[in-house]
């Protein structure tokens, strides 16, 4: 008995001794085990100075001139940094008592949370807290799938999260959270994941949009709420957040019903390059910051990188005034495109969408259609495939997406050829507006869907001006004359014989009336585009003195110096001809468009700024009486259509065409409408004193057009644009857009007031006749 017990005694002993040893054993093994990841021998720590530093990828962030992003450059990680104040107080609140009820408690790990997680084995919750997540987030590049390799990771995880907590303050930390993790469908941090789901900026996330979002943190590809994916599973994710808050006294019982019993209420707006505001604008801005980067190399040599280096893109653009240009663009072009499928169905138009062509033409414009696409260039020279592979390419239908006005993509099967037609029946438009005073380019919209059409008809494009360029022959008269709005010119036919002016034919333009009796204004001349007028000023200055104004105010197109030009037969873009339209604007003083004025790396250190290039071109006065011919147009010619006189006649006219109409301006207004030959393009050219805007519209091919002149003339197919968005601009008073009359010159040599001159030139003759009779 005695040596029984002795026995159990002795067990009891051992049982105790190795209790303690293995006990003693296990938590110093577990301080071995960090010590040793501490000292980076489970695999490298980060230092200090990345601690401090954390290498994440940054986009590069487009800003409007307003303080608006307006998108942002980026390869895999769509992420713009924010700051802890601009986070509101309800999403900081939904994180931690979703996430870290104890965040403020603890030093980077949760003694309790681990230790409940440990005896639940997991069942009662996880034990990583926001500081872990974030350095997992920052240092765990791949999570290992080996359940041991996972512990070590799990344990530097620790050790850095320590480490965090001693680096930065709480606030620092629950920003870097915010800011790093990945929230899906392209929202890289709290600021991309906000304007993605809700298209606004995270200091302006309310209750029930923070809690979503919080929900998202544990598994955004789970708890993805579009459509398509999980709204349902993200709802009540969302609802388990609000009853968090509830229970940690940040949010009261009242508000949690209400809210959870409403819809995720999205407004999903992808950030992706092809989507969005200001597209086009932002495909020239990629060449142009590339550009740019090639040319301004970091101190250490190396060049920045414009999708992951986070640089900051100050732009001229107003995100305002880019919203109603677009807003005027698709509004008139949708209306547009109606009546152009009215009048090219089948039965009416065979040829479609076309005019003027055979086959054979349409069969050669279709082949070179076929050599500029995408399709040929990768499969010609990515793909190395013989031409007739790629022509049966063509042939052979396809699934495929396709644009419409009515009902936005719509997936279909289609042979490439087909769908090629299909998109050259489609108007295209090109507008750019601009300060003339600072040259900054305030809106800029090259097309009306750049996922579907890429082609920029700003700066990119160029098409026949038409009469547009006549007040470019105009202010030469004016310049080179001494020639007043108010003096009368023959408005029969002129012909400019072979070799007189470089042109190799007789040139005997027509008037589009077929009118040629009389004489008329210079003003009246101009409002009306009358061409033998324009014809005589040429005859009188010369075309090479007229190319040479041209180039003075920034057109780098070619203009040959040959008398046709005076009718806009040169090609020219929507950019040249703002840029040279706001010379008369700024009083004669030519401002090269400017699009961006800063350029800053990712702490906001400038890296450089641009002044817009100035040069003198014509005088002050020569400039005012080119606009006050101008005004003519807007008032009693091809323009007045902005005007309200009129209105019931050109609606009952032209029905739904004119969108907008009627405008109802009642201030100074200078412009020029301006209709190529077969209404191939449609421009119209509009000036108040501190906005010049231009606007053309027309077909990819200049076989695509309006059979008639009713809807291809410019007054039809592009003021419209003008007015919708003047009208807008001016309905936003904190645009600040002028209604003033533009400067008259000090000193005005020249009469613009065509009744003045008519009495000055009355009494003019009567004093010769008077003198004459004495004379007698």
């Amino acid at each position: 008995m005695a040596t029984a017990k002795k026995q159990e005694t002795s067990d009891y002993d051992k049982f105790v001794r190795w209790f303690w040893m293995l006990f003693l054993g296990g938590i110093l093994a577990v301080v071995l085990i960090f010590f040793l990841a501490s000292k980076g021998k489970l695999g490298e720590l980060p230092d200090h100075r990345q601690l401090e530093n954390p290498n994440t990828n940054l986009a590069s962030e487009i800003i409007s001139s307003d303080g608006k992003t307006l998108a942002k450059f980026y390869f895999k990680d769509n992420r713009t940094r924010v700051s802890f104040e601009e986070l509101p107080k309800h999403l900081i609140d939904a994180l931690v008592a979703t996430e870290d009820v104890r965040f403020y408690e603890h030093s980077g790990i949760d003694a309790r949370g681990t230790l409940r997680a440990f005896l639940t084995l997991g069942r009662g919750g996880g034990a990583s807290t926001i500081s872990q997540q974030l350095a997992k987030q920052l240092f765990t590049k791949q999570v290992s799938g080996n359940k041991l390799g996972r512990v070590f990771q799990k344990i530097k995880e620790w050790v850095i999260a320590v480490r965090l907590e001693r680096q930065y303050t709480k606030e620092e930390i629950i920003t870097q959270y915010f800011n790093i993790y990945d929230f899906g469908n392209f929202g890289d941090g709290i600021r991309s994941a906000s304007r993605i789901y809700f298209g606004k900026e995270p200091k302006d996330l309310d209750v029930k949009e923070s809690a979503m979002l919080v929900g998202m943190f544990k598994n955004s590809s789970l708890y993805n709420p579009r459509p398509s994916r999980n709204p349902i599973g993200t709802r009540n994710r969302r609802n388990t957040v609000l009853s968090q808050m509830v229970k940690y006294d940040v949010l009261s019982e009242k508000v949690k019903d209400s809210i959870s019993k409403r819809e995720l209420d999205l407004k999903y707006t992808p950030e992706s390059h092809r989507d969005g505001t200001a597209t086009y604008f932002r495909a020239y801005l990629k060449e142009y910051m590339k550009d740019w980067i090639d040319k301004n190399p970091k101190p250490d040599g190396t060049k920045f990188n414009l999708y992951n280096g986070g640089l900051k893109i100050y732009t001229t653009i107003d995100s305002r005034m880019q919203a109603y240009a677009e807003n005027a663009v698709s509004t008139h072009l949708k209306a547009l495109q109606k009546e152009f499928f009215v009048q090219n169905t089948p039965k009416r138009n065979p040829t479609a969408p076309f005019l003027d062509l055979d086959k054979q033409e349409i069969k050669d414009l279709m082949n070179r259609s076929i050599k500029q696409s995408e399709r040929w260039r990768k499969m010609k020279y990515d793909l190395k495939k013989p031409e007739k592979e790629i022509y049966a390419s063509f042939e052979k239908p396809t699934p495929m997406s396709i644009f419409t006005w009515d009902r936005g993509e719509v997936d279909t099967i289609m042979k490439p050829m087909d769908s090629m037609r299909y998109y050259k029946h489609f108007l295209r438009a090109g507008m750019m507006s601009m300060n003339p005073q600072s040259g900054h380019v305030k809106a800029w919209v090259g097309g009306f869907n750049y996922r579907h059409f890429q082609y920029d008809m700003v700066k990119q494009g160029k098409r026949q001006v038409g009469s547009t360029f006549k007040p470019f022959v105009y202010a030469t008269a004016i310049d080179q004359l001494h020639m007043s709005p108010c003096e009368k010119l023959p408005r029969s036919q002129i012909t400019i014989e072979a070799g007189k002016m470089g042109n190799t034919l007789a040139w005997t333009p027509k008037n589009s009336d077929g009118k040629y009796g009389g004489e008329l204004t210079l003003k009246d001349a101009l409002a009306n585009s009358v061409n033998t007028i324009t014809a005589r000023l040429m005859d009188k200055v010369g075309p090479a003195q007229v190319s040479d104004l041209a180039k003075k105010l920034g057109v780098t197109s070619n203009i040959p110096p040959v008398p046709s030009i005076a009718l806009g037969t040169p090609d020219i873009s929507v950019y040249e001809m703002v840029g040279a339209y706001s010379t008369f604007a700024n009083k004669g003083v030519y401002i090269e468009p400017i699009m961006v004025t800063v350029i800053a790396d990712k702490n906001d250190t400038v890296l450089e700024q641009f002044l817009p290039k100035t040069k003198d071109v014509l005088s002050e006065e020569t400039a005012y009486v080119t606009v006050k011919l101008m005004e003519g147009v807007t008032n009693s010619g091809s323009g007045r259509r902005l005007r309200t006189k009129g209105a019931e006649k050109w609606n009952s006219v032209y029905k739904e065409v004119i969108t907008g109409y009627p405008y109802e301006f009642t201030n100074d207004i200078a412009g020029k409408t301006g209709t190529t030959q077969n209404q191939s393009d449609g421009w119209f050219m509009g000036m108040v004193p501190n906005l010049v805007t231009g606007v053309w519209v027309g077909g990819e091919d200049r076989a695509t057009h309006f059979k008639s002149i009713t809807y291809g003339q410019g007054a039809t197919m592009a003021l419209p644009i003008w007015g919708m968005y003047m009208k807008d601009c001016y309905a936003d008073k904190d645009l600040e857009i002028s209604d003033a009359k533009f400067d008259e010159p000090k000193d005005l040599s020249i009469e613009v007031d065509c009744d003045k001159y008519e009495e000055t030139s009355k009494e003019e003759v009567e004093t010769d006749s008077s003198i004459d009779g004495l004379e007698l």
